[in-house]
């Protein structure tokens, strides 16, 4: 009777992975031309006029792990928190006259 309706049910089904994680390598990322609207509109327009104050921005907070290089940022300098960054986004975050921090 089982083998009638379940065929293959009984015997080696082949090498399993055992403790899988399927989410072991989630990374979701934003790139530079975004980082920009997470920012509340309220304190864009005071970083814009007074460009001595930096922001400071935690993208992890946000949902983000890693900060892609894609995009422009405007020149306001604003430091960004996230866990990983990539070449370009560093340079070009630095280039503003803003900081990548790290964090954990």
């Amino acid at each position: 009777l089982v083998f009638k309706y379940h065929p293959g049910h009984i015997g080696k089904h082949g090498m399993r992975h055992f403790h899988y994680m399927k989410n072991h390598e989630h990374c979701p990322t934003i790139n530079l031309s975004n980082l920009w609207s997470l920012i509340p509109e309220a304190d864009r327009e005071k970083a814009l006029q007074d460009k001595s104050k930096t922001l400071v921005l935690d993208v992890v907070k946000s949902g983000y792990f890693k900060v892609l290089g894609k995009g422009k940022l405007p020149d306001v300098p604003l430091v960004v928190k996230a866990k990983l960054f990539t070449s370009l986004a560093e340079k070009r975050i630095k280039a503003v006259g803003g900081a990548c921090v790290l964090r954990g």
